[in-house]
């Protein structure tokens, strides 16, 4: 039994790629041989499609990792920003992941 993770990502953000390593790192240590889907959402019609908040976005088994994600109609390719106990950050807190992948029962 395995997650269904995606990275959700647009070619013009600089923080994908330390999403993808921060992701890679907390499912070596809980989900080892999870396979991360990479959705590339930079065409406004994919992103309207899997209706994309901005990059980087992370899911599990369709699920936001963010516990305060509001769904916010405008998909367009854009940034996003998390409202972290560190103040706004383009990228999401570790233990948010964590946390996602520990209270989501597995696809299988």
């Amino acid at each position: 039994m395995t997650h269904d993770v995606q990275l959700l990502w647009f070619s013009d953000c600089a923080n994908h790629p330390a999403a993808r390593r921060m992701l890679e790192e907390v499912i070596a240590d809980l989900a080892p041989g999870t396979p991360i889907g990479d959705v590339d959402a930079t065409d406004p019609v994919t992103a309207e499609r899997v209706r994309f908040p901005g990059s980087p976005t992370i899911r599990v088994d369709g699920r936001d990792i963010d516990p305060s994600y509001v769904d916010p109609g405008d998909y367009t390719p854009r940034c996003r920003l998390y409202r972290t106990e560190s103040g706004l950050q383009g990228l999401p807190e570790r233990r948010w992941i964590e946390d996602t992948i520990l209270d989501t029962v597995p696809n299988g």
